[in-house]
């Protein structure tokens, strides 16, 4: 493996502008690499390599002018393949969508194109986004970087996969009820669920347009950073050195700690400690009201995603995976009156969760209560495909439902990730003290 391949984003953009690394060099290095990966066909949808090329030779022109356009101009990333590319199929994991074709980049791409960032291509993810565990037997399911026959995290399966595996020095997916953080945390990484309306969803393949957000997987929370700002399209955030001491952080305890598996408390444990080590006031809190959100879930879910995809998928039903499917179809049993009912209720929670957790700088949980699931398993065992899905995102929607920006972090123990939680459109400063907590982490 090329040392560029472990870098982060961040550090070979560094490269970049000391004149160590060539943009054209460093975009052949990963298109090879991903050429001969025994997985390539596992993680990405289709790669782009006309398009990388020519970017990368852009990039490079301008290194050698001092032009840069951003600290990650000339970095080749990967992007999951349902955020539009203009002339190349984009089919969100569906063979409904088998040889769409977009006219136009997804804003978030053009305005990446745009800083500098080199489009290498498209990766595998979940039927139309909608399943946390990355199992997709209709298009390809992505390998776990730990166990290839282990479940990836999903719904950005391959975005995760790619990064992990060193084809891809960071990735974009999308995250609806923990598809950013579950396939980050799986793979060690460190994943960016941005609060609802933060960045363009306009391009996107939707599932649940209310709840859809945009975020990026990698190695740090510098690369987080870096590519949050590319996609607004405003300077690199100010991550000037952080600390923990003095900061008052929330263990949230309804819900969130129910039913965790051995490695995933084990984990948290050993982040919470390694927190309050590091100078953190540690304090836990119960909001009942996150018990309640939970409950609302599959109304505001399925009855978006169905309502969204009820025509496209009852015209050729045959051509979805049965869980997938009958997940879509539970959106009939909610009726309009049940929908604006929901939402009003999740309104007050929202309400009353923020104040709170007014009082602290973050609020904790497990990214995931469970480790990887065995994908033979779940396509023989219905029931145990069902309860392991929901409790794959039981902790991550969380966030969704509250509306919230999340980040999650590799603690050091495999196949798990520790999140916080920060209030709505707080992104800036959530990166910040996300800075030191990995630095409390390493």
């Amino acid at each position: 493996m090329s040392a560029w391949q472990g870098m982060t984003a961040a550090d070979l953009g560094r490269g970049i502008d000391r004149g160590e690394v060539d943009p054209v060099d460093l975009t052949q290095t990963f298109l090879d690499a991903i050429d001969a990966h025994e997985h390539r066909d596992r993680i990405y949808a289709r790669l782009t390599p006309d398009r990388a090329l020519a970017e990368a030779g852009a990039a490079q022109e301008r290194a050698r002018l001092k032009l840069r356009r951003s600290p990650l101009d000339g970095v080749p990333i990967s992007w999951k393949d349902l955020f539009d590319t203009a002339g190349v199929v984009t089919e969100a994991g569906s063979k409904l969508l088998e040889g769409r074709i977009p006219d136009d980049d997804a804003e978030v791409l053009q305005a990446a194109t745009h800083q500098g960032l080199v489009c290498l291509g498209k990766t595998h993810l979940s039927e139309l986004a909608f399943s946390g565990l990355g199992l997709n037997p209709k298009t390809a399911t992505a390998p776990n970087f730990h166990n290839p026959d282990n479940a990836p995290g999903g719904s950005s399966s391959g975005a995760a996969t790619s990064v992990a595996f060193g084809l891809a020095p960071a990735a974009i997916g999308s995250d609806t009820g923990g598809s950013v953080r579950v396939p980050a945390a799986w793979n060690d990484l460190v994943g960016l669920k941005t609060t609802s309306g933060v960045l363009s969803l306009k391009g996107a393949v939707p599932l649940a347009a209310k709840f859809d957000t945009v975020g990026p997987l990698c190695k740090s929370v510098e690369d987080a950073a870096l590519l949050f700002a590319v996609m607004k399209g405003e300077p690199a955030i100010d991550l000037s050195p952080a600390s923990l001491r003095g900061t008052r952080l929330a263990v949230l305890t309804t819900v969130a700690l129910d039913d965790l598996r051995d490695a995933p408390r084990k984990s948290f444990d050993h982040a919470v400690q390694r927190f309050r080590e590091a100078g953190a006031e540690i304090v836990e809190v119960a909001v009942p009201e996150v018990a309640e959100v939970i409950t609302l879930a599959p109304i505001l879910y399925s009855s978006e995603a169905y309502g969204t995809w009820k025509d496209v998928i009852e015209a050729n039903p045959e051509a979805m995976f049965a869980e997938i499917l009958a997940r879509f179809r539970s959106g009939r049993d909610f009726s309009a009156a049940d929908y604006v009912a929901a939402w009003h209720k999740l309104d007050r929670y929202r309400a009353a969760y923020l104040q709170a957790t007014a009082g602290f700088d973050a609020v904790l949980c497990p990214t995931c209560p469970i480790t990887p699931p065995n994908v033979e398993r779940l396509m023989t065992d219905s029931d145990y495909y069902v309860t392991e899905n929901l409790l794959t995102l039981r902790n991550t929607r969380i966030g969704n439902m509250m509306g919230l920006c999340a980040l999650t972090l590799p603690t050091g123990i495999p196949a798990s990730g520790v999140s916080l939680m920060a209030a709505p459109r707080d992104e800036r400063r959530l990166l910040r003290l996300g800075l030191a907590a990995e630095a409390a982490l390493a």
